[in-house]
């Protein structure tokens, strides 16, 4: 939970996120020898934050003899480096996650490298979540992220935040990493929980940041208010069991109407600001939904409409795939199966569980219960997260039992 705070007060500290990942790493180690002794401290990030950066210190001294300049840089360190905790929280640990995110986004890694790293230091994701929100394969993203770190320090990238002009050409590879930390919150790959509510607020307080940071940008306010928007369903998305509840199923009472009034003024400054980006697309698709009082409410022509606008900027079976389940709900399921069945062969939905999660559905509502079935059991083995599996197999369940 603590992870990208801690890497990111490191790096302040050595300008290395290779080398703060493996202080990071040495802190844990510390402290789960010193926390079933001396009990855990009332500030664990704190706590480990100190102990990384003190160790930081140490490494800087060590290398005293050969550089005279960074002796002089670790006396300055350690006066910087507090004993006290709660000094350390106040801390501008916000600022040093800003500057790991442009850091890890640096033009010299390809976009995919940037975004996987800072899903692995700020997000605390796996590999194996990673590959999956990435529909790659875990070796892969291993691979990509070592290659990345060896890249930084071999560049000697500096850890700050870069000037306007530099800070423009990173936002589209920033904005794409926060909204797959949110994604990874929203719907978990992989484990045993449907929500990870912790990633999404992650997600949300970078995106916040870099409206603060980028107020002229429209594509920065198009993902808070997609965040914002879709994060006001939290609450409503899984039962006292933490089993998953599909959107039409959801008690809109329960969605957060302060994240959504939050959402719709952050849409209206992205409007405001220029034409509409892929993020706004997808904010204002959020925000059909969001005016909804009731599922029959819910404007599913206008949502089809976008889907293609949004295909025509940024194309992609993905979103082809949520065009198909859009255009279900406007024409009816035999129109949204027959655009769905056209993505059957695209390779990047190989292993996507979501394509026989929607042919299952479209099927099943067209009667064809058998066919459903087996679409939802092959989700089911797809899919990595225990709860989303569970789901899968009570609705094949369900068309065994009609077609009985």
């Amino acid at each position: 939970m603590e992870a990208g705070r801690v890497v990111a007060g490191i790096a302040g500290v050595v300008r290395d996120v290779g080398l703060a990942e493996e202080l990071a790493q040495d802190a844990l180690v510390a402290a789960l020898e010193q926390w079933p002794r001396d009990g855990v401290p009332a500030n664990p990030g704190a706590w480990l934050t100190t102990v990384g950066r003190r160790r930081a210190v140490d490494a800087i001294r060590r290398r005293q003899a050969q550089q005279r300049t960074l002796a002089e840089l670790g006396r300055d360190l350690d006066e910087r480096v507090s004993p006290d905790l709660d000094a350390v929280v106040e801390e501008t640990i916000d600022d040093d996650l800003l500057r790991l995110i442009f850091v890890a986004c640096h033009p010299v890694l390809s976009p995919i490298a940037r975004a996987a790293l800072t899903l692995r230091l700020l997000g605390g994701l796996t590999t194996g979540e990673i590959a999956r929100a990435f529909l790659t394969t875990e070796s892969t993203v291993g691979q990509r992220i070592t290659r990345a770190k060896q890249t930084l320090a071999t560049a000697h990238v500096p850890f700050e935040v870069p000037g306007p002009a530099e800070r423009a050409e990173r936002l589209d590879s920033v904005l794409e990493v926060v909204y797959l930390i949110f994604n990874e919150g929203y719907a978990a790959t992989a484990g045993d929980d449907w929500v990870r509510p912790a990633l999404c607020q992650e997600a949300l307080r970078l995106a916040r940041l870099l409206q603060g940071l980028m107020p002229g940008e429209p594509e920065v306010h198009g993902l808070a208010a997609l965040l914002e928007i879709q994060a006001s369903r939290t609450a409503a998305r899984a039962g006292p069991d933490g089993a998953p509840i599909l959107l039409n199923d959801q008690d809109r009472s329960r969605w957060d109407r302060l994240l959504i009034r939050r959402g719709l003024a952050a849409l209206d400054r992205a409007r405001a600001l220029g034409d509409s980006g892929p993020y706004t697309i997808q904010a204002e698709i959020a925000a059909c939904h969001a005016r909804a009082r009731t599922p029959g409410e819910t404007d599913w022509a206008r949502i089809a409409a976008l889907y293609a606008d949004l295909a025509r900027i940024v194309p992609s079976p993905v979103v082809e795939l949520n065009r198909a389940v859009a255009v279900a709900q406007a024409d009816g399921p035999a129109a949204g199966l027959e655009l769905a069945r056209k993505l059957a062969d695209e390779p990047a939905l190989a292993h996507y569980h979501l394509l026989p999660s929607v042919l299952g559905d479209l099927l099943a509502r067209l009667g064809r219960h058998e066919e459903a079935r087996a679409e939802f059991e092959r989700a089911a083995r797809l899919t990595g997260n225990a709860r989303e599996r569970s789901l899968l197999l009570e609705r094949a369940a369900g068309c065994r039992s009609k077609k009985s």
